[in-house]
């Protein structure tokens, strides 16, 4: 069914519910894997560095953010990897999973309210609307 699934994280409680969706449903296929997708933003990737001297602070700040994703796909013993994108969210996201050709892509939802959804736009809401496979957004 779902052999080739995108998982996009950013480390929040939201995404980590994606996560367990996801591995829930690559346990279904035998030889399904999960891409774990973490898009550096470009404007938060500047202020990092420009604020963080310590270049190894930095790279364990974004693994902190990773590590409870990682640790549970383990655990439940899905095949997994873990790629580094930079750029806008939304985009690169998009982007990535047109070219990869993936089955599914899941996604946590943020909970914005109606008037911050409707002026700013969400991530999953970007990647549901462009992406040319299956979308699940877990709330």
């Amino acid at each position: 069914m779902f052999k080739k699934i995108l998982l996009a994280t950013d480390g929040s409680d939201h995404a980590l519910r994606a996560a367990i969706k996801a591995s829930d449903i690559a346990k279904l296929t035998s030889d399904a894997k999960i891409t774990v997708v973490y898009v550096i933003d470009g404007t938060q990737s500047k202020s990092d560095v420009l604020s963080t001297e310590d270049k190894e602070a930095l790279y364990e700040k974004r693994q902190r953010k990773l590590r409870p994703t990682e640790e549970m796909l383990q655990e439940v013993g899905v095949s997994y990897e873990v790629k580094v994108l930079k750029g806008e969210p939304g985009p690169e996201i998009v982007h990535f999973a047109n070219q990869e050709q993936y089955d599914l892509v899941v996604i946590g939802s943020r909970g914005l309210n109606a008037l911050q959804e409707m002026v700013l736009g969400s991530v999953s809401h970007k990647v549901a609307k462009r992406v040319e496979c299956p979308v699940m957004i877990v709330k």
